[in-house]
């Protein structure tokens, strides 16, 4: 075979897996929930968590990880939930989307959390924050801020009766003047 014809089937080949490779990563659509206070969704211990408790309160919806290197914003996550607890309810969503940064069991998560930052806000099951897999809390924080995290410890903050949202990336810290700011 000559080198023009190996060259042609080479870049059919390329063409072929790169259209291969798209459709097995696209992201499928997420269904998104309608209301926020619609969605149920399991705590770390398993237990059932119905968001309509959650109306009238300001959240702070935060996802997290334990091997990342902002893994201490927890310690201030818990400093928020103690001193900002009668405005603003933490909740904490351990994703491992971001470089398999939460590869730990739901158990491993809760004993890491307690250990080492004292966690007592309320944390989520692990969860996926984007692509097909993304869970109905995440795709309904895109849906109103067109956002979805940067990195792992991003951050939305949802008013008492869920009709405004807004976005931190992951850099902004939890006890930083541009979310307590919002808690007065």
């Amino acid at each position: 075979m000559n080198s023009k014809k190996t060259f042609v089937l080479l870049v059919i080949v390329i063409a072929l897996c790169g259209a291969f490779m798209k459709n097995l990563f696209a992201s499928k659509p997420v269904a998104v929930p309608s209301s926020l206070y619609d969605i149920h969704m399991k705590s770390l211990d398993g237990k059932d968590v119905d968001f309509s408790q959650y109306k009238g309160k300001k959240l702070l919806i935060v996802n997290t990880a334990s091997k990342c290197g902002k893994t201490p914003q927890y310690a201030d996550l818990q400093k928020l939930h103690e001193q900002y607890g009668n405005k603003v309810t933490v909740l904490g969503f351990p994703a491992n989307n971001f470089l398999w940064q939460e590869p730990g069991t739901n158990a491993d998560i809760a004993e890491f959390c307690e250990r080492n930052y004292g966690v007592t806000f309320q944390m989520f099951e692990k969860i996926s924050v984007k692509g097909g897999d993304q869970a109905p809390v995440y795709a309904w924080l895109q849906s109103r801020t067109g956002e979805k995290p940067d990195w792992n410890f991003a951050k939305f903050l949802v008013n008492e009766d869920a009709s405004k949202v807004e976005f931190f990336k992951s850099s902004v810290e939890p006890l930083d003047s541009k979310i307590t700011s919002e808690l007065k």
